[in-house]
This record gives C-alpha cells, sequence and structure tokens, in this order.
C-alpha cells in the first residue's frame, strides 16, 4: 500500500508594520517550499499579525497551532525563521519545542536549514544561540525605540499613539549613522524592504 505523505503545517508571523504583500511573499514561498518537499503534504496554514515577543495566548494562530498540534493534526511544523517563530528568549522558545516534540511533531526553519529535528544535535545547540540573540535584538530594538520617544519629549513633539514611522524612525535612523544596508536593516528589524525604504525615505525628507 502506498505510503501516506507527511502532513506539513505552516506557521507564519509578519510584523504589523509589513504590507501584506511581504506576507503574501512568505506564504507562497512556503507554500512552493512544500509543494516540492517529497514525501509530504501541506495539510494547514496559521497566520499572525504579532510581535514575536508576544506570548502563546496573545497570538491567535500560533494558539490554534499547539491546539491542533495536541490533536495531530499535523506532522511537521515549518516557519520562516526562529525569529518568526518566537522573540521570547531561550526557555520560553525551548520550551515551545518541547512542547511540540512531546506531541509527535518535528519542525523546520525555512530560511535556517540547520534547524531542522532531522539533525537533532545541531538543531538544539543553534537553537540556544538564535533564540538567544533574537531575544537581544527585540530589547534592543525596544530600547532604541524608547530613547528615540524620550528625546522627542525632550524637544517639546506632543506625542500621540505613533505609526509605524515614528516607532521606527529613531532606529533605523541609528542604523544609518551606522552605515547598515536597506537589506540588513530589513532583516534586523523585521520590516520590509519596501517599508525601510519608505521610512528612510521620509527620514530623509524630514
Amino acid at each position: 500500500m502506498p505510503t501516506k505523505p507527511t502532513r506539513v503545517a505552516i506557521y507564519l508571523r509578519v510584523s504589523k508594520d509589513d504590507g501584506s504583500q511581504e506576507t503574501d511573499n512568505q506564504l507562497l514561498q512556503l507554500r512552493e517550499f512544500c509543494e516540492g518537499w517529497e514525501g509530504h503534504g501541506l495539510v494547514a496554514e496559521y497566520v499572525d499579525r504579532e510581535s514575536g515577543t508576544r506570548g502563546r495566548r496573545e497570538r491567535k494562530d500560533f494558539d490554534r497551532m499547539f491546539a491542533d498540534a495536541v490533536r495531530r493534526r499535523f506532522d511537521v511544523l515549518l516557519f520562516w525563521a526562529l525569529d518568526r517563530f518566537s522573540r521570547e528568549g531561550i526557555r520560553k522558545t525551548i520550551a515551545y519545542l518541547e512542547r511540540l516534540d512531546a506531541c509527535g511533531v518535528a519542525f523546520k526553519s525555512y530560511t535556517e536549514p540547520f534547524l531542522d529535528t532531522d539533525n537533532e544535535l545541531i538543531a538544539h545547540i543553534v537553537l540556544g544561540v538564535t533564540s538567544y540573540y533574537a531575544q537581544q535584538e527585540a530589547l534592543r530594538i525596544s530600547d532604541r525605540t524608547k530613547a528615540g520617544l524620550e528625546r522627542a519629549r525632550r524637544s517639546g513633539k506632543v506625542l500621540g499613539r505613533p505609526d509605524g514611522f515614528e516607532r521606527w524612525a529613531p532606529v533605523l535612523a541609528g542604523m544609518r549613522e551606522r552605515e547598515f544596508s536597506q537589506g540588513r536593516m530589513s532583516r534586523e528589524t523585521g520590516l520590509s524592504y519596501n517599508t525601510v525604504k519608505k521610512y528612510l525615505k521620509r527620514l530623509n525628507d524630514g
């Protein structure tokens, strides 16, 4: 009898500042990867538009994904990158992946092929390091944003609820001073390349 394909679920988290095109592009690439993944079949998709520092209960599809993992509705979870899966730090990230393992669900990172349960030893070593840096980058972004807002308050600017530009302007300005490329800015902030380009133009115009 033919072997049943391994059931794959996709989890995708995108920043609220990313456009729908960014989400569509990443989702399309994950779907195409599944189509070419021999012996595997896509059975579910979970997409959140929230910060990765938010917990399971604050990300609806993240929570729904775990509920379905408990019910064994898929065998492998495919995500874009570890920092798109969770930026809550080493302990929380490992706990999430261990919870998947307890449900009999494997995991695979699309952009980080070394994070794959097929390479268990390497995956767990790298996992600890990369989850730590994901958490630290989230903290650095938060600190730089708070510092930028505080400078704005001291200069007499009236601050309401910040839009995406107001939130990221001080961060991008600092990166520009350190001569980061737009691609690196995009990777380190989680913003799409086009969003970074748009915000930098607003900085220049200002």
